[in-house]
């Protein structure tokens, strides 16, 4: 007898910083979506796919939900409220706090209009005592009826294979949407631009990192290796000798970081040429926004 396929969308939904990235990254066992402690670290939406016997799960990290201050910001806001859309679950996350902060009231509202079942997940339960995450889940389980509620650490992987499980009760049956081999929809181009930029979020000050954005201007590949050649754009002058750092001290560092994880994700030695370039107020312009790919062509 055949066995029947099942398939289905989850979006991942959160405040910046709680661990969606992470934990998109330990279901699929590579990185894709960028991870760094500064928060609205991803903007765009990433899905990745999880496929294993006869389920397929694409999963969508989305930006994290906060008060939008310029069009990059709205943007990122309008594309995770899109998600649900296009969602059979969703997965609420959440780390174990002893309140409700404004961020989380403000999602919670949200969720409780959606039409598909959420998913209570407690993140980075490695960080705190079991008493706490009991706590939580009690506070959060309050404010709406959750179909499930998993605690986990995306960390050291405490509990993930148990939220997969959860996970396939909501997966209606259906042909697969991607061939079982692939691990995401992002194209290598735009996986690359991110690692560059969680190297600048990781080696930068915390003023210069939300004014960033990496363009990719060519990419072409060998036998041997692939020849790259990416810009970091920054908003100021001053922003953009602080980049390079004295003597390209800091240029060099985030080169020679992001050439490691571009390696691992490509298997190709790889030649990595940076050039920083000054945009003024990027964030705010939709033509530069729909350049870098960060808003969609409403031609289109």
């Amino acid at each position: 007898m055949e066995t029947k396929t099942r398939s289905g969308f989850v979006s991942i939904i959160g405040r910046p910083n709680v661990g969606k990235s992470t934990l998109m990254n330990k279901i699929i066992g590579q990185k894709i979506a960028i991870t760094s402690s500064k928060p609205q670290t991803t903007r765009t939406k990433i899905s990745t796919v999880y496929t294993k016997g006869n389920v397929q799960m694409v999963f969508t990290d989305t930006p994290g939900l906060h008060k939008a201050k310029n069009k990059l910001g709205e943007s990122m806001v309008s594309s995770a409220k899109r998600t649900f859309n296009e969602s059979d679950v969703c997965l609420y996350l959440t780390e174990a706090d002893p309140f409700i902060g404004e961020q989380d009231e403000n999602i919670l509202s949200l969720l409780r209009t959606v039409g598909i079942p959420v998913i209570l997940v407690i993140t980075k339960t490695d960080k705190v005592e079991k008493e706490k995450v009991f706590k939580a889940i009690e506070l959060f389980s309050k404010q709406m009826d959750f179909a499930d509620v998993v605690p986990l650490s995306a960390k050291n992987g405490k509990n993930v294979d148990t939220l997969l499980e959860v996970l396939e009760k909501y997966i209606p049956e259906g042909p697969f949407y991607y061939d079982p081999e692939t691990l995401t929809d992002q194209p290598e181009r735009q996986i690359v631009s991110e690692i560059i930029r969680e190297k600048c979020l990781r080696c930068l000050g915390d003023e210069i990192p939300h004014g960033i954005a990496v363009v990719i201007d060519s990419m072409n590949f060998t036998k041997a290796n692939v020849e790259i050649e990416a810009s970091i754009i920054c908003e100021r002058d001053t922003h953009k000798g602080m980049i390079i750092g004295k003597g390209a001290s800091k240029i060099k560092e985030i080169g020679t970081k992001a050439r490691v994880d571009i390696e691992k994700l490509l298997d190709k030695k790889a030649n990595l040429k940076l050039f920083v370039k000054t945009k003024e107020n990027w964030r705010d312009s939709e033509y530069l926004l729909k350049n870098f790919g960060f808003l969609e062509d409403k031609n289109e």
